[in-house]
C-alpha cells in the first residue's frame, strides 16, 4: 500500500483547519459585541476609564484574548 499526499492537499487541509479554528473565536467576539453593543476598542476604552467592575473586567480579559488569537 502506497499513500501519496500532495502539497496542494496539505495546504488545503491547513487552510480548512485554520478556518475551523477561527469560527468559534469569531462567535465569542460576536457575543461580546452583542452583550455590550460596541466593538472591542471602544469597550477597552470604557473599561480603562470607568469604575471598577469585576464582570466587565473579566469579560475584557477574555475578549482581549479572543482578539489576540484572531
Amino acid at each position: 500500500m502506497n499513500l501519496q499526499i500532495h502539497e496542494k492537499e496539505i495546504k488545503q487541509y491547513k487552510k480548512l483547519k485554520i478556518i475551523g479554528d477561527l469560527a468559534p473565536i469569531k462567535e465569542h467576539i460576536k457575543l461580546f459585541e452583542k452583550k455590550y453593543g460596541l466593538p472591542f476598542h471602544e469597550f477597552e476604552k470604557q473599561v480603562s476609564e470607568g469604575t471598577e467592575d469585576f464582570e466587565r473586567w473579566d469579560d475584557y480579559i477574555e475578549w482581549k484574548a479572543y482578539q489576540k488569537k484572531l
